[in-house]
């Protein structure tokens, strides 16, 4: 795909506009630069063009547009993502579904939502809620996020431990295949006959389509709820106590560890009066009531035998939601410790929290900055938040090599490079280091046998970009990548 001259640019932009309404095509470049980039901020690119489209037929034309136009089109969420997923390639059209914000049906006697893309997360829930349902993944971006950015990233969130990540809850999607084609895969059914595509579909992160409607299996709300905020004197008391209560039989609804960094931003955040010099567990349990409490009480004391200084339950539903508010702004409220920070997500087994955090600390320490720990114990999933000063020379660089060696800790002691966020632009070069090249070049035909000309999110996932049909071999960079790569690596 080579790049649009200026005259081609402005051509496609009147093209675009003819389907859209000249009012949702973006091509100044002032404008463009709100697109440079998603919740990823240290990698920035500006798009040729941004289109909004508003419904299937809309995406489907412009789909067929930029095809005709040789130009790579990268769709966006709400923008919040933490892995580069969204961040444009050179020379490219980025597809904005914000304006696909519709719940379209709900069907509650056989329980499930159908919405645009653009819907927000929050939303579905609170289009139910009166009626008793809910709509279980919940990251920490609920309020802003959209269920289409969850079905690429396969978002999770603190719940995810007992009811699953975004792709235990998807029934069927619509999507726009790269030659304009719309596809229906799966159904408001638990299995839908024929192939599961959806598996494919959920977490491919853009690379395989536009999804331009997704029907969403809905919960029945818990009959009951405890909460309960364990204090421990450090991180290691508190990893054995997540071990401990799992290895009890016990699967808790959530249960999220913060640090004495994480712990600082979130007070400076919200107000709450929590102790800094220690390590935090937060556990939700939830079911039938019976359940809940023994489960609570059995917890409760696994926590007090692996040294919990205090357990603090909430008096009612306001603190407990208030606790969740601590937990929920640590990302953001990192902002008021430190003027940067990079996000990671990697994946550990919950018996090397302790270690893991240890070195994390020891690594931080020999590279002159330091990491802030919130994440979802339960699962492993850890969100190490390194922070920085750009405006100190080479302080950025030295962020992003402890991400990295972060992520490669991940690895080291069996667990992965990404658990929630996406692999996206930041985490593409450590693919390699977790998968074989056989791993990778099946990976890759599945994406080819949805998108054959890499027209959807090049540059992306795939540490060693090639064309499909094209065989293993020395790294040959993808056209449309190859002006970017010098910056990505």
């Amino acid at each position: 795909m080579a790049s649009l001259t200026e005259p081609q640019r402005l051509e496609l932009a009147s093209r675009l506009a003819a389907v859209v309404g000249p009012s949702h095509v973006v091509s100044d470049p002032a404008e463009l630069a709100v697109y440079e980039c998603d919740g990823l901020t240290h990698g920035r690119t500006a798009p040729a063009l941004v289109v909004l489209p508003g419904s299937t037929a809309e995406v489907a034309a412009t789909v067929r547009l930029a095809r005709e136009a040789g130009t790579p089109v990268v769709p966006r969420g709400a923008g919040t993502g933490l892995s580069g997923g969204a961040r444009p390639v050179p020379g490219c059209m980025v597809m904005s579904l914000a304006r696909m914000k519709r719940i379209l049906e709900v069907d509650l006697e056989n329980g499930w939502v159908r919405a645009e893309p653009g819907v927000i997360n929050l939303d579905v829930t609170r289009e139910v809620t009166g009626r008793g349902w809910y709509y279980a993944p919940d990251p920490s971006s609920q309020g802003v996020c959209t269920v289409g950015g969850n079905v690429a990233e396969n978002s999770g969130g603190a719940h995810c431990l007992k009811y699953g990540f975004t792709t235990n809850h998807v029934l069927a999607a619509r999507l726009v295949l790269d030659d304009g084609t719309v596809m229906d895969v799966g159904g408001p059914v638990a299995d839908a006959p024929g192939y599961d595509l959806l598996a494919a579909l959920v977490g491919s992160e853009g690379m395989l389509g536009v999804v331009t409607e997704v029907t969403l299996r809905l919960l029945r709300k818990p009959e009951a709820t405890r909460t309960f905020l364990a204090v421990f004197p450090s991180s290691r008391e508190a990893g054995k106590a997540v071990s401990d209560i799992i290895a009890a039989g016990i699967l808790p609804a959530a249960i999220e560890m913060m640090d004495s960094l994480a712990i600082q931003a979130a007070k400076a955040a919200t107000g709450l009066d929590w102790p800094e010099d220690c390590a935090l567990l937060l556990m939700d349990a939830d079911g039938p009531a019976p359940e809940v409490e023994h489960v609570h009480r059995r917890a409760t004391e696994i926590a007090r035998a692996c040294g919990a200084r205090s357990v603090q339950v909430p008096k009612d539903e306001a603190e407990r939601q208030l606790m969740w508010k601590g937990r929920k702004s640590a990302f953001a409220a990192v902002g008021r410790i430190s003027p940067n920070y990079m996000v990671e997500d990697g994946v550990i087994p919950r018996s090397e929290i302790a270690a893991v955090l240890g070195e994390i600390g020891r690594m931080a320490k020999e590279a002159g900055l330091r990491v802030a720990n919130v994440f979802h114990a339960g699962d492993g999933n850890l969100h190490p938040l390194v922070l920085y000063d750009a405006r100190k020379p080479g302080e950025e660089e030295r962020a992003a090599k402890l991400g990295g060696d972060i992520l490669r800790l991940c690895i080291r002691v069996g667990g992965s490079i990404t658990g929630e966020h996406g692999v996206g632009a930041e985490k593409a070069a450590y693919m390699a280091e977790q998968f074989t090249p056989d791993d990778l070049a099946t990976m890759m035909k599945v994406r080819c046998a949805f998108d054959g000309g890499q027209l959807f999110n090049p540059g992306k996932v795939f540490p060693t970009p090639r064309l499909c049909g094209e065989k293993p071999g020395p790294y040959v960079p993808h056209p449309a990548e190859a002006a970017g790569l010098a910056e990505r690596w």
